[in-house]
């Protein structure tokens, strides 16, 4: 059969094209998804686009979130149903399918009841927000700093609000400021114009953060942000640092030797197992389900995020806005709707 996908011929360049799929279940753990709605990452993805990922290999088709409907599966799956909507690791593609229970692509999580699925295509987002808290020692209290409030900045200190946390969060864009006020955010600082380390020590009574997470990547915001973190705190890094910079890696590092010393983390999605076992307590589909309850019961706010919906068609100004306009495409759903 003939299907729509979204093709990368060279960096920055992108097309809707046309090619064969075939639906046809040859592994009995096989599900086929027809398409609904796909998420744009700002972060990895935007990085693929450019030629940053060497796991990515231009030409392809580009994303790795998608609501989706189970048009067909294999003779194994038992938790989803032809007819269902479920959250997957599909790309921008008319049709996708996968192996569930394989290790990066087989995630398939069916949506609950009376969930807007616009909505849920920003799960991908939440859960690797959530990834931040996971690793962290955050309990009910604690003051949490986090520098950088696009999507997954945003959607991780709502998240650190409801593990307790009482959070800063600060951005040098009033734009995104705004939306994190939208959202509920305990404190919303615009370190452009405002002192970030006196704001700090006033809200926190001097005490400073126990927990700093950063969501920008910039190497710059993170060695500048340590002097914000009280002793014995920990800094998690939930943005990937890519651009390269210089600096006294000497008097960085020391922070994390040095009495009393911080401790750093990295907080990648992978390192929880796909799918729950019996020898972890979290898993990506743990937390995509309580994500999706959360989003359900409107505890995780996501329309404040949500700032474009585009046609395929359209793939090139959506890819070109979140490159040179990040402040104003903060998060793009492409519809497949309309095919």
């Amino acid at each position: 059969m003939n299907y729509k996908k979204l093709l990368v011929t060279e960096p920055m360049k992108v097309f809707l094209v046309e090619g064969e799929f075939s639906n046809t279940i040859t592994k009995t753990n096989e599900i086929v998804v027809k398409t609904v709605f796909s998420h744009l990452s700002a972060g990895t993805e935007l990085a693929c686009l450019q030629g940053l990922e060497g796991w990515f290999k231009i030409p392809d088709t580009p994303g790795y979130t998608s609501i989706a409907e189970v048009i067909a599966k294999g003779t194994v799956i038992s938790h989803v149903e032809i007819g269902d909507l479920v959250y997957t690791y599909g790309n921008h593609a008319q049709y996708f399918k996968l192996e569930y229970g394989e290790r990066w692509h087989g995630v398939c999580v069916k949506l609950p009841e009376g969930i807007n699925p616009e909505y849920a295509a920003f799960t991908h987002m939440a859960t690797i927000a959530l990834t931040a808290i996971r690793n962290s020692k955050i309990e009910l209290g604690d003051y949490v700093l986090i520098t950088g409030l696009g999507a997954i900045g945003n959607l991780a200190a709502q998240l650190a609000q409801l593990q307790g946390a009482t959070v800063i969060a600060t951005d040098i864009d009033a734009h995104r400021i705004e939306l994190a006020q939208k959202s509920g955010i305990n404190y919303c600082i615009n370190s452009k114009n405002e002192n970030l380390q006196e704001r700090i020590l006033e809200i926190t009574n001097g005490q400073q953060v126990s927990t700093y997470i950063d969501a920008t990547g910039a190497s710059a915001v993170i060695t500048d942000t340590l002097k914000n973190v009280q002793a014995y705190g920990e800094v998690i890094l939930l943005g990937s640092p890519r651009a390269p910079f210089q600096s006294d890696i000497t008097k960085t590092l020391q922070n994390f030797h040095l009495f009393p010393s911080l401790t750093l983390k990295g907080a990648l999605e992978f390192t929880y197992p796909t799918h729950q076992n019996d020898f972890a307590k979290h898993s990506i589909e743990r937390n995509a389900a309580i994500v999706l309850n959360l989003i359900n019961e409107k505890k995780l706010k996501i329309e404040p995020v949500y700032s474009h919906m585009v046609l395929p068609a359209n793939a090139q100004s959506a890819y070109d806005g979140l490159k040179n306009n990040p402040n104003e495409y903060i998060g793009v759903v492409f519809d497949w709707t309309k095919f």
